[in-house]
């Protein structure tokens, strides 16, 4: 792998996945390093971890045209992208000025495009915790 261009745009968890599964795949590309191979390893164990395995490329189109709504920053609907919170606390970590700029109503509407877009297993697992 060779970087093209530095700081043309950032990568989301899933887009950095895919890539680093590519190039694993990819037996054309010549030998990597040892440290490279490493590196690339861990980070593929780790991203699997997160919910950004479970992404599609549908999923994430249909999560940003959603949250058009609520003026974020580009780097607030990638933080929420990558992060998936499923709690008003994590929100208002990741949101600038949060308790200013949304409501509540709007900080619950946006939970709700986060799980039913990017849905993840914390919020599964927190249902069947009730159910039981």
């Amino acid at each position: 792998m060779e970087l093209q261009k530095a700081c043309v745009g950032y990568l989301s968890n899933y887009e950095v996945l895919d890539i680093l599964q590519g190039a694993k795949s990819n037996k054309q590309h010549r030998k990597p390093h040892n440290q490279l191979a490493t590196i690339s390893y861990q980070t593929i164990r780790y991203l699997e971890d997160t919910p950004s395995k479970k992404h599609t490329p549908e999923s994430i189109t249909g999560f940003l045209k959603a949250v058009q709504a609520f003026k974020l920053t580009k780097c607030e609907k990638l933080t929420l992208l990558n992060l998936c919170p499923t709690t008003a606390l994590e929100i208002q970590l990741v949101i600038e000025d949060s308790e200013e700029r949304l409501t509540e109503d709007e900080v619950n509407s946006l939970l709700q495009v986060i799980a039913t877009h990017l849905g993840n297993d914390k919020t599964n697992d927190m249902e069947m915790d009730t159910d039981q």
